[in-house]
């Protein structure tokens, strides 16, 4: 069977699916095909930063996320002993016109999915096909999938992005020799957890450090009841265990430990860790930036493009924006291998530098700095530790590279002066 199209998008993930309904909104014919039999709400919490957001609200899916997400409110950030060191206010408390979503990963993933059955029709979005290979003729790309049968198909496309992932076979197909996965040293365990609010109910909390252990916690689904579904992320310095996999279940709760007695008057973390249903264990890799993210007709997107350790809330974002300026130069060039080339120049050199951020300097390098300060000690006042102009220097150092600042987005300041 040969199916043609505009544009092939190999991977049904945030990026892909986006990408789908960019291409849609521009006019541009496009196919999803995606590995899987079925999609399934797997996964935990993500945020999508107002940078990304603005992108989901032209797309007009505001209304969509509303019911399954929680809009942040702040980034507030504490140290092991339950001391205050700084909030930060986000999305619209923060001057932005669009807010931050906290939502599981795979509530936006099914959310998405829909609106592409819906906008392009249900033949957009091709399941049980995974991507084994393609063969660029020149003028169209002619993708080989198999589905879980051993069936072949292959699909026809002016070009073809690849958006499988961190583990994406065209990445390898592209890059046969790249070099090995980068293990940070650190591995995280997340979870969700019904409970009480804590806080203002919408707060994504950071608190500790990774020499101690550190957490980062919010809510991304309000019940009718007042009860909340909370995500938790924590990180440990450990030699690496496990492969990357993001539905790798946690066979033991080792992690527990560093938390004990982590019991303050805002949240009792030890409670709301053992309240976790599931655990996921993932070793914090990434990998260095591609030399290129396309030939001839097909380019990488997403975290097949670049991914990276998941701290600073980017890994969707990015993605998000990767789709915004593929869509925009597949309509601005008449040649559509000559806006693969355009975008690559756009958004390879932006997502390495922020790869290389997240390994070093990510907004949560604020806990590093106030832990090294205080030798690991209580404080008795944290002005005393850094200054409030060293703590937004820090932050807006992170969201200028990211393109998250309100003056890059609106060119106005917000009241916190980010």
């Amino acid at each position: 069977m040969t199916a043609t199209n505009g544009v092939l998008i190999i991977g049904g993930g945030i990026g892909g699916l986006t990408l789908a309904l960019q291409l849609e909104r521009a006019g541009i014919r496009a196919r999803v095909l995606e590995a899987v039999p079925d999609l399934k709400p797997l996964g935990v919490g993500i945020n999508i930063l107002p940078h990304a957001s603005k992108e989901l609200w032209q797309l007009g899916v505001q209304n969509d996320l509303t019911p399954i997400s929680v809009q942040t409110s702040q980034s507030v950030f504490y140290n092991r002993f339950g001391q205050f060191i700084h909030a930060d206010p986000a999305g619209n408390a923060a001057g932005f016109p669009w807010p931050q979503y906290s939502i599981h990963r795979g509530e936006l993933q099914l959310t998405l999915a829909k609106l592409v059955r819906e906008r392009l029709g249900e033949e957009s979005l091709v399941l049980d096909a995974k991507a084994t290979g393609f063969v660029d003729h020149g003028d169209r790309v002619t993708v080989r999938t198999v589905d879980s049968a051993g069936a072949e198909s292959t699909y026809d496309g002016v070009v073809a992005v690849g958006c499988d992932g961190v583990h994406s076979t065209i990445r390898r197909i592209l890059h046969p020799d790249e070099g090995a996965l980068l293990y940070s040293g650190y591995t995280m365990w997340r979870g969700t957890t019904r409970m009480a609010p804590y806080l203002d109910g919408a707060s994504m909390v950071r608190v500790g450090w990774l020499e101690t252990g550190k957490l980062v916690i919010y809510p991304i689904l309000n019940y009718d009841d007042g009860t909340q579904l909370v995500n938790w992320v924590a990180e440990i310095a450990v030699p690496q265990r496990t492969n990357r996999n993001w539905n790798q279940v946690a066979e033991d709760g080792e992690f527990f430990e560093p938390f004990e007695g982590w019991d303050f008057d805002w949240l009792d973390i030890p409670a709301m860790l053992r309240g976790a249903e599931r655990v996921y264990e993932y070793p914090m890799l990434d990998q260095d930036s591609l030399p290129f993210w396309t030939k001839g007709g097909v380019t990488l997107l997403g975290d097949a493009a670049h991914p990276m350790v998941p701290r600073g809330s980017n890994g969707a974002g990015q993605a998000i924006l990767d789709t915004r300026a593929l869509t925009d130069a597949l309509v601005e060039e008449a040649n559509p291998r000559a806006a693969l080339t355009r975008y690559e120049r756009e958004r390879l050199p932006r997502t390495a530098e922020i790869v290389q951020l997240n390994r070093v300097n990510p907004p949560d390098a604020l806990l590093r700095e106030v832990f090294e300060r205080t030798g690991d000690l209580p404080f008795e006042d944290i002005a005393n530790v850094i200054s409030p102009s060293e703590v937004q220097q820090l932050l807006d150092n992170y969201r200028a590279v990211t393109g998250s600042s309100l003056a890059s987005l609106t060119g106005h300041e917000s009241r916190s002066g980010a």
